[in-house]
């Protein structure tokens, strides 16, 4: 599967969606970031927007992949796919993270509109609902793009395809590790702790032990988010 992260706004935590939810359920498919410059901190070397004919090529010899744009690239992956006539039928779906601020949710409208204008059908653009507090809900914060969808009928959205705030993403910022793989860590952090040298070893022991706790929880939320996106 071929799945574009897409949004003309920033700040909508497109990268944490590639990296986190959707690279690690699709076979770990490569994340390819589209980006000047990746404001989640890695080094992975990006892909600007104007690249968009060797992206492509390079598309066609994976069988999954995760495409990461960031805003500042949108508009320019949009005109080109415009002028590659018929690319965008090289991706299986669209992934449109959204978050709670009116200016995300207005852009969202924005994305939405440029990829049926594409030729893009309802059916593979998945609204994404990101960043809403446990005790929110999203009919209520995102009225305005339920009401959207039920008139534009232009693109899919599951009321349960929610991200909820958790401490872990802003931990994981910047870092190479996954979710997956600090769950697959099985150090036993409690028996270091009291094993510890002094208290800044003990202290980091403590964080690692929080980190896993934090990842076991958000693991299975992000289960449950990538089976109702794509249902």
């Amino acid at each position: 599967m071929k799945v574009a992260v897409i949004n003309f706004s920033g700040n909508v935590g497109k990268s944490t969606v590639a990296r986190h939810l959707l690279a690690p359920r699709l076979n770990n498919a490569e994340v390819i970031p589209v980006e000047s410059i990746n404001s989640d901190g890695t080094d992975e070397t990006a892909i600007r927007g104007k690249q968009f004919g060797e992206l492509q090529e390079y598309l066609q010899t994976l069988d999954d992949a995760v495409i990461d744009i960031g805003a500042s690239n949108v508009e320019d992956f949009v005109k080109l796919m415009k002028q590659y006539k018929g690319s965008h039928e090289d991706f299986d779906f669209f992934v449109v993270p959204t978050v709670p601020a009116t200016k995300q949710q207005r852009d969202t409208i924005s994305t939405v509109e440029a990829l049926a204008n594409l030729g893009v059908p309802a059916k593979k653009i998945r609204l994404l609902f990101n960043m809403v507090d446990l005790e929110e809900s999203p009919e209520r914060i995102f009225s305005g793009l339920f009401e959207y969808q039920r008139e534009s009928k232009s693109f899919t959205l599951k009321p349960e395809a929610v991200i909820h705030v958790n401490d872990i993403y802003g931990k994981l910022k910047g870092s190479k590790t996954g979710i997956r793989e600090i769950l697959a860590d099985e150090t036993d952090y409690k028996e270091r702790i009291k094993t510890a040298k002094d208290a800044d070893e003990k202290l980091h022991f403590a964080q690692m032990l929080s980190i896993k706790r934090l990842a076991a929880g958000v693991s299975e939320e992000l289960d449950a988010v990538f089976k109702a996106l794509f249902k």
